[in-house]
């Protein structure tokens, strides 16, 4: 242990108990006692050196003969041992970092706290720093939404995006009403409301496909095409032939628009219809409850088909293919 090199900056040099001194390059139990000979306190001298405030500057059995000492003055004096306890309610509460972070506010760190700072970093995986980068962004996006939807009332930004848009808002409008940058909820929605997202996102889908109806259908007397393609398809069974030669767009147009408005294609659905109700106006008209009863009754009893036929004004051939079908 010779004074021939000098610890360096931002670190404390030691070997067994004892401990360098950055000034001189000689070592002592105790830095601290020593910075008396060069005019120096501890403060000066770890600002100097980039130490940090907590670093110790003293050999490791020092160190440990010192706090058996503050162990036994704690017990023996009352003003040590209720500062003592003052400050473990600090430290417990938290109170103690807010304190240390205020005072820190502002000063650059010293090197030694760089150093650990820059090693820490070097630990971490650039799989685990970006998954944290991404965790935080979040977590600011989540509070800065939060907060928008508070400013206005709703729980969440979902339900305030919801309502403004359903009164015709667009998202730049619902923006800066919210208070913040006109794009942020095209960049962020569904990032922070996936659910609301998707959800805007399919109504200006729909409403995109929906434009070229409206001109058509509000002339015919409705105000959204699926009440349209409810009323003709499922309530009177257009089929899709036919709307589409009233509304003068194509056969697919017109299946597209079902399926999008989540309606389900009946097949012939005006041919279908048309023979359901003769057959209801057969067995009616003949008090069965189906066709089926009615031709069974018939067949039973020994008439042929001509002459079941006959009775009921249909041709022989419609009947036998009525027959065991449930209308």
């Amino acid at each position: 242990m010779t004074p021939a090199h000098h610890a360096p900056i931002g670190s404390v040099v030691r070997e067994g108990d004892l401990v360098q001194c950055h000034l001189c390059g000689r070592w002592f139990r105790s830095v601290i006692a020593h910075l008396r000979s060069h005019g120096w306190d501890h403060l000066s001298y770890r600002q100097a050196f980039g130490l940090e405030r907590g670093e110790s500057l003293e050999g490791t059995d020092t160190g440990r003969r010192r706090a058996r000492a503050m162990r036994a003055r704690r017990v023996l004096d009352p003003n040590v041992r209720a500062g003592s306890q003052l400050g473990q309610v600090w430290v417990r509460s938290g109170a103690l970092t807010d304190a240390a972070a205020q005072a820190a506010r502002g000063r650059k760190h010293p090197a030694q706290r760089r150093l650990k700072t820059l090693q820490a970093l070097a630990a971490i995986s650039p799989a685990a720093r970006t998954e944290g980068t991404r965790r935080r962004c979040l977590e600011h996006l989540q509070k800065t939404a939060a907060a928008a939807a508070a400013r206005l009332g709703f729980i969440d930004i979902g339900a305030l995006v919801r309502d403004r848009r359903a009164a015709g808002a667009s998202l730049a409008g619902i923006s800066r009403e919210a208070g913040l940058h006109k794009d942020w909820l095209s960049r962020h929605l569904a990032t922070v409301d996936p659910d609301a997202a998707h959800a805007i996102t399919d109504d200006a889908a729909q409403l995109r496909h929906d434009t070229r109806w409206l001109p058509v259908i509000h002339g015919l007397g409705f105000t959204d095409v699926r009440g349209y393609l409810t009323d003709r398809h499922l309530v009177r069974h257009h089929s899709v032939r036919a709307i589409a030669a009233e509304v003068g767009f194509s056969r697919s147009a017109v299946e597209t628009a079902l399926a999008r408005h989540g309606l389900t294609k009946a097949p012939h659905a005006t041919s279908r219809q048309r023979c359901v109700e003769r057959a209801v106006g057969v067995a009616n008209r003949f008090g069965f409850p189906d066709i089926d009863a009615y031709l069974a009754d018939r067949r039973a009893a020994g008439l042929s088909w001509r002459t079941i036929a006959a009775e009921c004004d249909q041709p022989p051939s419609w009947l036998r293919r009525r027959a065991g079908r449930s209308t």
